[in-house]
């Protein structure tokens, strides 16, 4: 028996990087998996094949979290594909960084837009079964960017902080109807988008980390297992940070 048994969890932005990580968890650990994903098709047939071994029911669909109308038709479709959802993972989430003296409105808007209305639109959707339920834990991937911000990154630092603000807004409203919502703020974590960095770059960060090493993706999902689970039952409205100590 795993610790989400019986449940349900969506997860966005899961053909890859922590995303993925959090989807292998979750089905090692008894739950079912609706997945999202957008442009990496290959990448989410073939996730969708690989946690079939779990024996839990696993399913891909590409749809994109940013749109309202999408959000709105992948809850639907997920709740009669499944019978139900019980626990929402916003992880999808883009980067354009640069500096604020480069950045274009255009860039800022797209990474607000997919970074923080996506969590919006996801959250909105899936409110009312969680209500109609009386249950539900919803976690949303931030950043220990967004709690200290880091220059050339003013967008994404922007969205990421929006999460937080946005985090425990909805844990004060939907306590009292027991749906749970917590946020995640990884730090440096090492996944395909930190593998094209020229080492030594890399090596200078894990020395900067008081763990003396990058994070990975399990260990992001490891923690999002907790926040899922009943073992955190009283737990709402907190901003964990997985960051090898860089916030304290």
């Amino acid at each position: 028996m795993g610790l989400l048994s019986g449940k349900t969890a969506i997860i966005t932005g899961a053909s890859k990087g922590i995303g993925k990580g959090i989807a292998e968890t979750f089905a090692k650990q008894g739950a079912n998996v609706a997945f999202t994903f957008l442009s990496s098709v290959e990448k989410g047939q073939a996730l969708e094949q690989e946690l079939q071994q779990y024996g839990t029911r696993v399913k891909g669909y590409r749809s994109d979290a940013s749109k309202m109308e999408d959000a709105e038709a992948l809850v639907a479709q997920v709740v009669e594909d499944f019978g139900g959802v019980h626990i929402v993972v916003n992880n999808a989430g883009i980067t354009k960084d640069t500096l604020l003296m480069r950045m274009t409105e255009e860039d800022f808007n797209r990474v607000i837009e997919v970074n923080l209305n996506s969590v919006f639109n996801m959250t909105k959707a899936v409110q009312r079964t969680f209500l109609k339920q009386r249950s539900g834990s919803i976690i949303n991937i931030s950043s220990v960017v967004g709690v200290k911000g880091n220059a050339g990154q003013a967008n994404y630092a922007a969205s990421k902080a929006g999460i937080i603000g946005f985090t425990k807004s909805v844990a004060l409203e939907l306590g009292s109807r027991n749906i749970r919502c917590n946020a995640i703020a990884p730090g440096f974590i090492e996944t395909e988008m930190t593998a094209v960095l020229d080492e030594n770059t890399v090596q200078q960060w894990r020395d900067g980390i008081p763990l003396k090493r990058g994070g990975s993706a399990e260990d992001v999902a490891n923690a999002c297992l907790f926040l899922a689970s009943d073992m955190s039952g009283y737990i709402t409205g907190q901003v964990m940070n997985v960051c090898g100590g860089m916030l304290t």
